[in-house]
């Protein structure tokens, strides 16, 4: 979030082939679009549908869609809001508020236990008796699941029996329903983040009326609804992309488990994204040709699991995304490795993301978790550890790391207060240690070390997954977008600084210098950084022109970045073949067990690898 062999890195590096969209095919099967087609597939004699999903979605407009898909059906039909079957408001924010982080402006601890805990079950099970008038049936409100009078007639090809209506119950929570035939709306993180952001939508759980906000969005609703997707995933019939709630895409859902179980066994790409900020940069516009319009291209999203999402169709035009979070949950072993899912379950444990500061500013200086303080106030099993890789660097560009030797805390603690309440700036290089930006140099960021990004860099993040808690010392007193000064997380930020990693430590420890690991016949690997205390190390591979450099997964994943170069054909065992150009990142599940790295391009190409170890 390098220099040799012979490659200038602080010149723009044109990547005309950079893929937004990685597109892969469906197994046995066509991406259906629209409504009328995803209603074409529900068996004869269905009583009771249910089409659970985000809290955030617009069910509106869901419930608009299947109405007229099924009324041209000649369906008869009769909607029912699940979430009118939640617990009431105030045992919903008992039962996900944590007493360390209660009324914290910006974080929150990641919700634990099942969404059934927000659900009154009598409730729930009145909507699916057909015979029962349960609460919200026709009648969601303005932003549910429909309205009162839905369409009458006979029945068509589909759906229930002749004389019977069809129960339709809309609504996060739903899947929890006793229904013969459970189908998943699923909106792309990206678009829930968006519209919570312009106040669209609701809150998991939330009443009619509760404003949305991201804290809960980001560490309640995300945690509880993706651990209920999983959990539904063996049962999901259909699988429906509601990217657009007027024209989505659908496929089966054995189609889909069995796809998601193909990638599982090849290398293949997540769907990449990039989001502005008040420090973002131009990089990922001019040279990757990502999201030309928007206001800068900060933060570019290659794999985060618990957000990217992968394309599943013929092409980018007709297609349906899905989180790569459930290909992981369907196929664990397969993905992580043996080893590595017993130590992290079905969670991906490491992330890759552009920090993107070319004609932007410097990032804020900040720290993440210690592992203490990670687990038992944010919720994380595991903590936050980084890596910064310099894709690129600008003339007397700088990376913030560590404290300097003898660096006063207390003062430093002052001065991040008075800057935070009073809005007093203050010289941050008077406390953290300043190194010059070095095109393809690793700087190690382990939890609690103080950092940032100067302006004109292009820091490809090599991290632990964990990516919600950046704890801000000082943020240059900057303004967001209504004008005010961006927040900083002073006390959060202090209590996790780690003063060890301070002085000549960190240049020693924390700047390491690539050491040789392999080598072949025109080939290279070595490792440029590892400490104790993280879990997982990154390496790169330097490819000459025409030569093949040899990996092996050892059991354990890869993911991969052309950091110099064209490009890459990667080829496994099995005979799968991936080309992954300039930018590119990669997801190798261990289950591949063995690949190629062939460089068919003119010039050099090197690739960041990152592992478990």
């Amino acid at each position: 979030m390098g220099e040799a062999p012979q490659v200038n890195a602080k010149a723009p590096q044109k990547a005309p082939q950079y893929d937004p969209t990685p597109c892969y095919p469906v197994l046995a099967d066509t991406v259906a679009a629209g409504w009328a087609d995803a209603a074409g597939t529900l068996p004869k004699g269905t009583r009771v549908l249910a089409v659970d999903g985000p809290a955030v979605l617009d069910w509106a407009a869901v419930a608009a869609g299947l109405r007229a898909a099924f009324d041209d059906r000649r369906t008869p039909v009769e909607f029912a809001d699940v979430r009118t079957a939640v617990r009431d408001w105030e045992t919903v924010r008992r039962l996900t508020d944590s007493e360390e982080l209660r009324g914290d402006p910006d974080f929150a601890r990641l919700a634990g236990g099942d969404l059934s805990d927000l659900m009154d079950p009598q409730a729930l099970a009145a909507l699916a008796d057909p015979g029962e008038s349960g609460p919200g049936e026709d009648n969601p409100g303005e932003d549910g699941a429909g309205e009162s009078g839905l369409g009458e007639g006979g029945a068509g090809e589909s759906g229930p029996g002749e004389g019977a209506a069809l129960r339709v119950l809309l609504g996060p929570g739903a899947a929890l329903a006793d229904a013969d035939v459970l189908w998943w709306a699923d909106l792309p993180k990206r678009y829930a983040e968006a519209a919570v952001k312009h106040g669209r939508g609701r809150n998991l759980a939330a009443p009619e009326g509760q404003p949305p906000t991201l804290r809960r969005l980001l560490y309640i609703d995300w945690p509880l609804l993706d651990r209920h997707r999983d959990d539904m995933a063996g049962r999901i019939d259909r699988w429906i992309d509601v990217t657009d709630t007027v024209a989505p895409t659908s496929i089966g859902g054995q189609t889909l488990r069995e796809t998601c179980r193909s990638l599982a066994a090849r290398p293949f790409r997540t769907r990449p994204t990039f989001n502005s900020t008040p420090w973002g940069g131009h990089w990922g516009q001019e040279t990757l040709g990502h999201n030309p319009d928007a206001e800068n291209t900060a933060l570019g999203y290659e794999l985060i699991a618990p957000e990217s999402g992968v394309l599943l169709g013929d092409d980018a035009s007709r297609c349906v995304e899905v989180p790569f979070q459930l290909v992981v949950a369907l196929s664990p072993v397969d993905v992580l490795g043996p080893a590595v899912h017993e130590m992290f379950g079905t969670s991906f444990p490491v992330r890759f993301d552009y920090l993107d500061t070319v004609g932007g500013g410097n990032l804020s200086v900040h720290c993440h978790p210690r592992p203490d303080d990670m687990r038992d106030v944010f919720g994380w099993p595991y903590t936050q550890h980084e890596t910064y890789y310099l894709m690129r660097a600008g003339d007397h560009s700088k990376v913030f790391l560590g404290l300097r030797e003898g660096a006063d805390v207390e003062a430093f603690h002052h001065s991040a207060h008075a800057a935070d309440a009073h809005g007093t700036p203050f010289d941050v290089e008077r406390y953290v240690q300043v190194f010059p930006a070095e095109a393809g140099q690793l700087y190690l960021v382990p939890a609690g070390t103080p950092h940032g990004s100067g302006e004109g860099n292009v820091v490809l993040e090599v991290s632990a997954t964990p990516y919600l808690y950046s704890l801000r010392f000082y943020d240059w007193l900057r303004r967001d977008a209504a004008d005010r000064q961006r927040a900083v997380h002073v006390e959060h930020a202090f209590r996790n600084l780690d003063p060890a990693r301070s002085g000549d430590a960190v240049a020693r420890e924390l700047v390491q210098r690539p050491r040789p690991l392999f080598a072949g016949d025109g080939w290279t690997e070595e490792l440029l950084g590892a400490l104790p205390a993280m879990f997982f190390q990154v390496h790169r591979i330097a490819v000459e022109p025409g030569r093949t450099a040899e990996q092996e997964t050892d059991g354990r994943f890869h993911v991969l970045t052309v950091v110099d170069g064209q490009g890459a054909v990667i080829t496994t065992a099995a005979g799968h073949r991936h080309s992954v150009h300039y930018a590119e990142t990669l997801a190798v599940p261990a289950s591949v067990t063995s690949y190629r790295v062939h460089n068919q391009g003119p010039e050099p190409v090197r690739l960041v690898k990152a592992q478990v170890v």
